[in-house]
């Protein structure tokens, strides 16, 4: 995707997701996948079957492929059945009957098949949705942001869902988001785009755990961020000195802490530090914290169970295998 040299390898069964923020080219490397844009260098290939290169676009009919739109886009005139078996129309009436009450059947919507779309709620249609695409058996199934416009639980209970039926059927996925969090819920690889790049390809756990770059940890995590210099391969942080190889001796660069990876303890060990201000989220809460050595406040999201009180003299610790370090980004340096 792009000029970045790196490829998306899917693996049959597996659910790969294109992650990135809104702009960043996601939904267009889908729409080439599907075959309705022509892409101008590389490959994409199903097996070992050539489906774009350029020059040559093999038509969307052919590719064997499935789409949940991030509307859904059923078609508002068909009953629920209508809907599913619509892209079973090779099959006799018989087998397009059974087909679509074992879909509706695995989608726990049997008893919705005469209804119209309008008369469903966004989760019913969605399953809907899921059921009509993988009804035809497609080789790989193309989800664009699929749960976006439902509600915080809704969007929770559909991807468990979701995730149950691709496994029933072995169905193999690529599902377009923006969400960090869907990417590593649903993903078995996590593809993250930027500026129609392919930045940073492997597990979740690869992504999280390694970031390539500050802007793939931000994506990621809430982050502290402060400057340090690296000499002789060690940042120097409040927290103590962390080994970094990746950025030249006496270069600026940036060191970056999860807000989780803060750990409050009582005052005399650790940093010193004092809460400045106490925010409720719940069953977490978010401390605003001043710490000798930075210039600049931290944030610490904690039990809300130990969260302490504003005025509160406390320890700051960070386990130096935490700190993440990256040379200054271009951007950042051209605001300076």
């Amino acid at each position: 995707i792009g000029g970045s040299g790196r490829s998306l390898h899917m693996s049959e069964g597996g659910v790969a997701c294109l992650l990135g923020p809104s702009g960043c080219g996601k939904t267009t490397a889908l729409r080439a996948i599907a075959g309705f844009e022509p892409i101008s260098q590389g490959e994409i290939r199903m097996g070992d079957v050539s489906l774009s290169r350029p020059g040559f676009t093999l038509a969307p009919e052919k590719r064997r492929l499935g789409m949940v739109f991030q509307d859904y886009a059923l078609f508002p005139h068909m009953t629920v059945g209508d809907n599913v078996g619509f892209a079973l129309r090779h099959q006799s009436g018989r087998q397009r009957r059974e087909t679509v009450e074992r879909m509706l059947k695995l989608v726990g919507l049997s008893d919705l098949v005469a209804r119209y779309p309008h008369e469903l709620s966004g989760g019913q249609q969605q399953r809907v949705a899921l059921a009509r695409a993988i009804a035809p058996r497609p080789g790989i199934l193309m989800m664009d942001e699929p749960f976006s416009g439902l509600d915080t639980r809704l969007r929770d209970e559909m991807r468990e869902e979701t995730l149950t039926i691709l496994r029933e059927t072995s169905a193999t996925c690529m599902l377009v988001t923006h969400s960090s969090e869907e990417a590593m819920l649903m993903g078995n690889r996590v593809a993250l785009m930027r500026e129609g790049l392919l930045v940073q390809v492997g597990t979740a756990e690869e992504l999280y755990h390694a970031p390539v770059d500050i802007h793939a940890a931000r994506m990621f995590s809430d982050l502290n961020e402060f400057p340090v210099i690296v000499k002789a391969g060690k940042a120097d942080t409040p927290f103590g000195k962390c080994v970094h190889k990746g950025v030249a001796s006496g270069s600026e660069a940036v060191a970056c802490v999860r807000q989780r990876d803060v750990r409050i303890v009582p005052a005399g060990r650790g940093q010193a530090g004092r809460i400045l201000s106490t925010r409720f989220l719940g069953e977490t809460a978010l401390l605003e914290i001043g710490v000798q050595g930075l210039d600049e406040p931290i944030l610490a999201r904690v039990r809300e169970s130990h969260a302490k009180q504003p005025g509160c003299e406390v320890g700051v610790q960070v386990d130096l295998k935490d700190i993440l370090v990256f040379g200054v980004p271009s951007r950042d340096k051209g605001d300076a």
